[in-house]
């Protein structure tokens, strides 16, 4: 199973204002900060601020921020707002324009997947922003004055 590009920007974005509570960043210094597209980015911000998980105001002092606090932003739930599909196999899509698959009467291999599936996701499920961006605060300080 491979993210999106979109979570995995969500992912950074979240990261990025989680280890800076105190300030706002910008759509243009974070795309710079991870050498991403501003153009994708915009888009990431725009869904995460529709789900509640960022605060976006615009201006002179405006920029964005986490609506909650970090340790109640939980992993799965990142995941399961930001995935489009999160079909593992192509049959098992909404959008499966194939018709009946020609296993389906003997196939098990759409449950294993959906275990699978609901396992990844429970363990996501048992940790929150706060667990991905625990560091020293001084190592925090440290890498984002390098870069900006």
């Amino acid at each position: 199973m491979q993210l999106t590009r979109f979570t995995d920007y969500a992912f950074r974005l979240l990261m990025y204002l989680a280890q800076q509570p105190d300030r706002s960043a910008t759509i243009t210094e974070v795309a710079d900060y991870f050498a991403i597209s501003r153009h994708h980015l915009v888009k990431v911000v725009n869904h995460l601020g529709r789900c509640g998980f960022i605060e976006t105001s615009r201006g002179k002092g405006g920029g964005l921020k986490l609506s909650l606090d970090p340790g109640e932003i939980g992993l799965g739930e990142v995941i399961r707002k930001m995935e489009p599909n999160l079909a593992l196999v192509e049959c098992r899509q909404t959008d499966y324009k194939n018709g009946d698959c020609r296993l389906q009467a003997t196939c098990k291999l759409n449950f294993i997947l959906d275990k699978a599936l609901e396992a990844f996701l429970t363990t996501l499920d048992q940790y929150s922003l706060a667990d991905a961006v625990r560091q020293e605060s001084s190592e925090i300080l440290v890498q984002f004055t390098k870069k900006g």
